[in-house]
């Protein structure tokens, strides 16, 4: 590979590093939210549960959702760092052949 050729793929490999870092970095503050957010929906299906109020049941609900949405975001940030992971294999890949 020409020198040239060498200096793109390094280019992007520093910026495919970066970019995995601040996934990384938003997956950490996803993970904790996502338990924070697993504690309030457990405690409110339990108050639903005893309560068998609409009101404590809509609580239990909206709960729910927002549970499955942190956890469809989270999801989506494994996936994200799993490609770019293996971008960077195969950039790697190049500069070393």
């Amino acid at each position: 590979m020409s020198n040239f050729a060498d200096r793109f793929v390094e280019r992007r490999l520093r910026r495919g590093t970066q970019t995995i870092r601040e996934l990384q970095d938003e997956l950490r503050i996803t993970n904790d939210q996502l338990e924070f957010i697993l504690d309030d929906a457990r405690d409110k299906e339990v108050r639903a549960m005893v309560a068998e109020t609409p009101n404590a049941a809509l609580e239990h609900h909206e709960a729910q959702r927002h549970l499955e949405v942190i956890q469809r975001h989270r999801d989506h940030l494994l996936k994200a760092i799993a490609d770019h992971q293996v971008h960077q294999d195969q950039l790697l890949d190049k500069l070393i052949n």
